[in-house]
């Protein structure tokens, strides 16, 4: 018999539950299928002219209903037309044509299987079909347009939008794709053709396969944009019933159901830790046609899980920092924080003899440092311990200076919307080759939804799409002192860094760059004492006796960053105290209390500024806050206690400006 036979259910499980199709005779993959006959029917006609011509010229058969048949005819190709093959015609305004075992028996015939040879025979249905060409009905088009999308007029409208013949013709021809090819969209046209003239007239096993994969996955979309709505509608059906009172409808509630579709673009080593296996990209697809692509193009290297969170989310704040301030910007990024951020503003003599410019600018032709040099220089020595092994993001093209100054540093990638040639080629010789180069779509059209799954559960918000501009932050809330541009520069870098900082967070900002960051506690008042302290390091980084420490010749870069933290902390104890003289020629004189607490006070003439991602429920953040001259502060506000919060801001002479927009990260 040619009917599928269920398998026996295993003891104990009902049948139903078990019952399971055997496979039908012959209904494995074949070899090359040659291409006799056609049944073309699509809503978009995009290339199908051409597509028809070419086989039509190989003496192919072209089955066809309504106007793709119209079409094809006044374009000279031949076409049956399928009411012709049914020996009925199309009906209830189109809504049946191909609903007919004179089509589907021959799509669905198994190859070298004599029953149901002899099936279409006996029943005179006419040789199987080879090829299927069909795309879908644009529901979600529909459905986005409607101007009214509940009212009952649109809602016909969207159902008329709902295929039915589409989708069973596309399911059929890829359940038996053992002999039937299905081309669903007008990009497969070409490496379909190119594989029939590869195989002499004929379909290649894999390419079927591949079609049928094709199908299947925009079938599921199709059902899934459909269901999305029609539960939705009737959901909130019954939410409008209970308001007025009526009784809920029998079983279960209707809830809205999500569907969520992703293309897998590549496997990653590991996640989040090596034991964590099954790691991978995945671009999410949009819409039924399916559309993938990820918003970066991996140039060089081989990404990580915990490098592309990095990734895209420095990507996010310097892209922010540019649009907000109109200034190259640079991110410097460990474990979904950033260690510093930095605009393309030029340094003092002081800055530039901390950071060791003289001697990096050496390294670049004519020794010019560009913007975006500039702000890279900036955002990896605002804290350069922190930045040891770092994810770099830079707003602007990437040029030579630029990529020379990255190359001595030790660091894992960089992501930016661009590469100058010479830049691109010294980057990706960094770590042997393996240093991660990835290129930023600057016209990625982002989803306005953000999901994340956690046990089980999945959780949506909108995007954070607020961008921090100096006029967005408002007018102090105190009565001094004067707020300049360049202090609004400063509180709208700060504020835009700790928008993309692990909460709770604050931020220190001061002549364009970041100088300490409090990332990740669960008490804002410690967020503010640890940003604090890192301010504090890096303005002690630039007194005369960490510049002057007698290094060996020949200490490695890093080596040098972490022994003048140590230095300038002090806090080392007496066995790390013995290691950390081995870097030296003598042994340094330190810093005195004395000294220490006076070029600390000078701190407060660098218009310190400061923001947090919310708002300061006590005045303690605000006292550790005037700990090192703060002056500027910018908050969303709302607290019950902004009073004295205020009231703290006034007593310590610092401008207090509340822009209203808390910005927690997760």
């Amino acid at each position: 018999s040619a009917r599928p036979r269920s398998r026996a259910p295993r003891s104990g499980v009902s049948d139903m539950a078990a019952r399971v199709l055997s496979a039908v005779k012959g209904g494995a993959i074949a070899a090359p299928v040659p291409v006799r006959r056609a049944l073309v029917s699509v809503f978009d006609k995009t290339g199908v002219l051409d597509l028809c011509r070419k086989l039509a010229s190989q003496g192919v058969e072209i089955l066809s209903t309504g106007g793709t048949a119209k079409s094809l005819r006044e374009a000279g190709v031949a076409v049956t037309d399928v009411s012709d093959v049914t020996d009925f015609p199309e009906i209830l305004d189109g809504r049946v044509k191909t609903l007919h075992p004179a089509i589907h028996g021959p799509l669905l015939a198994v190859r070298g299987n004599e029953a149901h040879e002899g099936d279409l025979k006996s029943h005179k249905l006419g040789a199987p079909i080879d090829v299927v060409v069909t795309n879908l009905y644009p529901f979600e088009k529909a459905a986005a347009g409607a101007e009214q999308p509940d009212s009952p007029e649109a809602a016909s409208e969207v159902i008329e939008n709902i295929d039915i013949g589409g989708p069973t013709m596309l399911r059929a021809a890829a359940k038996n794709h053992a002999g039937v090819a299905v081309l669903s969209s007008p990009e497969q046209y070409d490496a379909f053709l190119a594989d029939v003239r590869s195989n002499d007239g004929s379909t290649s096993a894999g390419m079927r396969r591949s079609l049928a994969a094709q199908a299947f996955a925009l079938s599921a979309r199709y059902d899934a944009a459909v269901a999305q709505w029609m539960t939705r509608l009737a959901s909130d059906d019954a939410a409008a019933a209970e308001a007025d009172g009526a009784a809920p409808l029998p079983g279960a509630p209707v809830r809205p159901v999500v569907f969520r579709s992703y293309v897998h673009h590549s496997n990653l080593k590991y996640g989040n830790n090596p034991h964590q296996g099954n790691a991978g990209v995945f671009a999410l697809a949009k819409g039924t046609a399916g559309d993938a692509a990820l918003p970066f193009e991996v140039l060089n290297g081989s990404p990580g899980y915990i490098n592309l969170l990095d990734a895209l989310n420095s990507w996010q704040l310097v892209r922010e920092l540019r649009e907000g301030l109109g200034q190259a910007a640079a991110a410097s990024f460990k474990h979904v924080s950033p260690a510093g951020a930095a605009l393309g503003v030029p340094l003092s003599d002081q800055l530039a003899a901390a950071y060791d410019a003289s001697a990096i600018a050496k390294r670049v032709p004519g020794g010019a440092l560009t913007p975006a040099a500039l702000a890279y220089l900036r955002a990896r020595n605002a804290d350069p311990l922190c930045s040891f092994g770092d994810f770099v993001a830079l707003s602007d093209v990437v040029d030579e200076a630029t990529a020379l100054i990255i190359k001595p540093e030790v660091s894992d990638g960089i992501i930016a919307p661009g590469y100058e040639p010479e830049a691109l080629k010294i980057l990706s010789a960094k770590k042997k080759g393996g240093f991660i180069v990835l290129q930023a779509d600057p016209d990625a059209e982002l989803p306005a939804d953000e999901w994340r799954e956690l046990h089980g559960v999945a959780l949506r918000q909108r995007r954070n799409t607020f961008v921090y501009t100096p006029e967005s932050l408002g007018k102090p809330e105190t009565s001094s002192p004067e707020v300049s541009e360049a202090v609004r520069r400063d509180l709208t870098l700060a504020a835009t860094t700790v928008k993309y900082t692990q909460s709770n967070s604050v931020g220190f900002a001061a002549g364009g760059q970041m100088i300490g960051i409090g990332a990740g506690q669960q008490s804002r008042v410690d967020c503010v004492k640890l940003a604090a302290r890192k301010a504090q390091t890096w303005w002690m980084r630039q007194h005369h006796k960490v510049l002057e420490l007698p290094f060996k010749a020949g200490t490695k870069r890093q080596t040098r960053v972490n022994a003048r933290v140590q230095f300038i902390e002090g806090t080392i104890t007496e066995a790390e105290h013995a290691a950390w003289l081995k870097s030296f020629d003598e042994e340094p004189a330190p810093i005195s209390a004395e000294e220490r607490e006076a070029w600390l006070a000078a701190l407060a003439e660098e218009q310190v500024c400061l923001a947090s991602d919310a708002f300061f429920p006590f005045r303690d953040g605000i006292d550790a806050a005037s700990t090192i001259g703060t002056k500027f502060v910018t908050q969303p506000g709302g607290s019950i206690g902004d009073a004295a919060v205020i009231e703290a801001a006034e007593e310590y002479g610092m401008a207090m400006l509340f822009h209203g927009m808390r910005s927690f990260h997760h």
